[in-house]
């Protein structure tokens, strides 16, 4: 239930978007570097002043935000609730944002970058520089872009993770959800690549695994720095396959699928049934992963984040 202070929020946001939409955004598709850039600003802007409103004209009614330690937010008015709920918990003292790659994926943009925050988390007075990265996805239309889809995650553990979960907003756990149907030549190829893929890690296969990833390909991983290149790649997930638990069940699967030609963008989710030693549990994370059609007609993980729930 949306108590009073967040539905004036929401209120307050749609009108200030009508507001802000005369001012922001503005240019076109066909540069989509410099409207990318003018979104960072005002970014940069939201984020030092923590007023989420000015951000309303950019986002796609139907937009997906995937934070890190955060079930998925679905909706304009429930994002806004989410970054509201974050001003409210912590003080955001220095932010800062880089745009690193757009990639033109013809409907669709691709947009990667890296960040840096200084916050104050509420439960200590201490301010946290904190460094991570995001893919952004925005969808073409008859003038500009709209961000259809947000993620980020962060570079290293945080000590205060478990402040990054707002559990009494709007929320949507998509592992938990139906997932995309088996019933084109596309779907029906990422369905089985996944069933590889959880046996490739419940084996701690990093030879395989490394397979996956196009040569040029880029893996933005949790509490981890962004590893590019077929080299790094490789290094890290024989690294990766070393450290992580066994593996008692592991479903991957996908809710959404934009089939976009040369490359495919795919919403993944995974259940994860783990021990280690003593220790076991159920856990769940979401990827967004855009595939790239190779010339030999193979897919291959162009562009990959992941974030734990």
């Amino acid at each position: 239930m949306i108590n009073k202070k967040h539905l004036f929020l929401v209120l307050f946001c749609i009108l200030s978007g009508i507001l802000f939409s005369q001012k922001y955004p503005t240019g076109n598709y066909e540069d989509p570097q410099q409207y990318l850039e003018q979104f960072r600003k005002v970014y940069i802007q939201a984020m030092q002043q923590e007023d989420p409103a000015i951000l309303m004209a950019y986002y796609a009614e139907n937009v997906r935000l995937m934070p890190e330690f955060q079930k998925t937010i679905l909706g304009k008015e429930q994002v806004l609730l989410y970054h509201q709920a974050f001003f409210d918990r912590f003080d955001v003292k220095q932010y800062s944002r880089r745009i690193t790659e757009v990639l033109d994926l013809g409907e669709q943009v691709a947009e990667t970058g890296s960040f840096l925050i200084t916050i104050i988390p509420g439960s200590t007075s201490e301010p946290q520089t904190v460094e991570g990265k995001y893919i952004n996805i925005w969808e073409k239309n008859d003038r500009d872009l709209s961000l259809i889809t947000e993620t980020w995650n962060y570079n290293e553990a945080l000590p205060f993770e478990e402040q990054l979960r707002f559990t009494s907003l709007p929320q949507v756990n998509i592992a938990l959800q139906a997932h995309h149907p088996i019933d084109d030549p596309v779907s029906f190829e990422l369905a089985a690549l996944n069933r590889l893929m959880e046996a490739t890690i419940k084996q701690h296969d990093a030879g395989i695994w490394s397979q996956f990833y196009a040569d040029e390909g880029s893996f933005l991983y949790s509490r981890n720095p962004m590893y590019s290149g077929k080299t790094e790649l490789e290094q890290f997930l024989v690294q990766h396959a070393a450290e992580i638990p066994i593996f008692e069940q592991l479903d991957i699967r996908n809710d959404r699928i934009d089939d976009l030609g040369d490359y495919v963008i795919e919403y993944a989710s995974h259940i994860a049934i783990i021990r280690n030693g003593n220790f076991s549990g159920v856990f769940t994370g979401k990827d967004l992963r855009i595939w790239r059609r190779e010339p030999n007609g193979s897919l291959k993980i162009f562009r990959h984040i992941a974030m734990y729930d």
